[in-house]
């Protein structure tokens, strides 16, 4: 019967050390800080989405380039990707929350860390 732990579903080397590493502290963080850019700019939650992809092609690279993981890997990419959208579009939001009641205090008032309501 194949292992099937955690870290198999996630990464093809088994070293959920370098997973967390690479994919969540050094991908997610980054992830984090370019969807807080990009709400502080204004742009719309989609520019975050697409700068998101990107960023997993780069976290996949790292594992490729320090770690000698697959390169050309649709699966990993896809769960590189999916968490830099995650942590990217969770820091866009918190960031747009913020703004839109420092901005607009006459009109919202924070509802939680992610959202705003109508006064």
């Amino acid at each position: 019967m194949p292992d099937s732990s955690v870290a198999q579903f996630l990464y093809e080397e088994g070293s959920l050390g370098v997973f967390i590493l690479i994919t969540v502290l050094m991908g997610g963080g980054a992830a984090w800080l370019a969807g807080r850019a990009i709400a502080a700019t204004w742009r719309p939650w989609w520019h975050a989405a697409i700068y998101m992809l990107i960023l997993g092609m780069v976290v996949r690279f790292m594992h490729f380039a320090l770690f000698e993981g697959t390169l050309i890997a649709p699966y990993y990419y896809l769960v590189d990707a999916a968490f830099c959208l995650i942590f990217g579009l969770l820091g866009y939001r918190v960031t747009r929350a913020g703004q839109m009641v420092m901005q607009y205090r006459w009109l919202f008032n924070r509802s939680g860390p992610f959202s705003w309501v109508r006064r």
